[in-house]
């Protein structure tokens, strides 16, 4: 096998680059693959692709990968056959260090390039990128980390594309704040799956598809005053907030039927193992209930279409209203973390929930990110449902945590 590097990189091994970035869920080479991306291509008999996944075991010169589109792959190695390590965030493959195979561990990421058998079970492989699993969980730790104090978040209030920026209602203490967030040539753009709740099957989006009324996040450079932020990264989704009565739930099929009280209409959701489901304590749903008819928010300021914020991949956000700042007041997706989990079969016909969700599609259901229930007081203090039921925030998707686990764990 020849762990010999490239002495430049060639057009294939830039293009190599950029699928790898999606092992650590960040973009290299300055290019970014949504999710339908990751899938591997169709199969025809001796056709040449790549595979991508998690490594499941090695034997002797064959790697067994469980890919991300699903299923097992054998991974034979030759003589022939280029294996390099890459790092998270490598910009290219000119500083990828040659790799040894007894460096393969299972765990680990790879991307492998070469030709299929006639079945489509195996690949032999021409050139293989490695990513280990302890760098991706410290670039990953990294990330948690840039997203908590560079971040920012809110729902667009306006897109204005000869400027190339959005308009993000952001909560403060004082009500809520208007923060203008300046795209760049390079700016990373995602936008959330209709139906998916994990970051990694987020889709590259242009700016052109942000709307108002969508949730946004995003991540880089502050302005001194704090009313302006140059993005790096921006992860946009539409979601639904639902605030309602339990029809039925159906543990057999992972259903939950509620009536809509904004519409008066039942819905159906897709309960998913992704999906976070709290019951709140009667001491705090009256806290916020108590906050609601005062017309302010559950962080006590204002009222704050979603709560705060909480980082991509869950956990606290950052800025105002957060608990990151220094005499802040709790942070709501924090309280929530801490509140018991209860199970579908838990609940009954009756219970008040609200809900925020993703979209859904015309051939799937949308999927429940949190619900919460025990919140009749909240309900009962706010004759806009609506607005009760935007106090959850979708950004708890995978990360510490969080009952999913984004690709890169601290993704939006």
């Amino acid at each position: 096998m020849n762990s010999k590097p490239m002495e430049r990189p060639t057009i294939k091994a830039i293009a190599m680059c950029a699928l790898f970035g999606l092992f650590a869920g960040r973009p290299l080479c300055g290019f970014t693959l949504s999710g339908q991306d990751a899938q591997q291509p169709a199969v025809t008999s001796s056709s040449t692709g790549k595979a991508v996944g998690k490594v499941k075991a090695v034997a002797g010169n064959v790697i067994t990968l469980t890919t991300d589109a699903g299923g097992d792959l054998s991974i034979q190695l030759s003589d022939a056959s280029h294996l390099l390590r890459a790092e998270p965030g490598q910009t290219d493959l000119k500083s990828a260090a040659p790799a040894q195979l007894q460096d393969v561990q299972p765990g680990d990421r790879l991307l492998a390039r070469g030709r299929f058998s006639e079945d489509g079970r195996s690949l032999v492989a021409s050139t293989v990128l490695l990513m280990k699993a302890a760098d991706v969980s410290a670039k990953q730790e990294h990330d948690r980390e840039e997203w908590k104090l560079h971040g920012v978040g809110g729902l667009v209030s306006a897109v204005d594309l000869s400027a190339q920026s959005v308009a993000i209602s952001v909560p403060g203490f004082g009500g809520n704040k208007t923060m203008k967030i300046a795209a760049a040539k390079n700016t990373i753009v995602r936008r959330y799956a209709a139906d998916s709740i994990k970051f990694d099957d987020a889709k590259t989006a242009a700016l052109a598809e942000v709307k108002p009324g969508d949730q946004l996040r995003a991540r880089g450079e502050r302005s001194s005053d704090g009313s302006e932020l140059s993005a790096q990264e921006i992860v946009f989704g539409t979601f639904r907030n639902i605030a309602g009565a339990v029809i039925s739930a159906d543990a057999t099929n992972n259903t939950l039927t509620v009536t809509d009280l904004a519409t008066k209409k039942p819905v159906v959701l897709n309960i998913s193992v992704d999906s976070q489901l709290r019951k709140l304590s009667p001491m705090i749903a009256q806290r916020i209930a108590m906050r609601l008819k005062e017309g302010s928010g559950p962080a006590g300021a204002g009222t704050p279409p979603s709560a705060g914020m909480a980082r991509p991949g869950g956990g606290p956000p950052s800025g105002e209203g957060a608990n990151g700042r220094t005499g802040g007041p709790p942070d709501f997706q924090q309280m929530l973390s801490r509140m018991p989990a209860v199970t579908l079969a838990d609940l009954q016909k009756g219970d008040a929930v609200m809900i925020v969700s993703t979209e859904g599609t015309i051939s799937a259901l949308p999927k429940a990110i949190t619900l919460l229930t025990g919140v009749e007081p909240i309900l009962t203090a706010s004759p806009d449902t609506g607005r009760a039921a935007m106090l959850l925030s979708p950004w708890n998707l995978g990360g510490a945590g969080a009952a999913g686990e984004a690709n890169g764990g601290a993704n939006p």
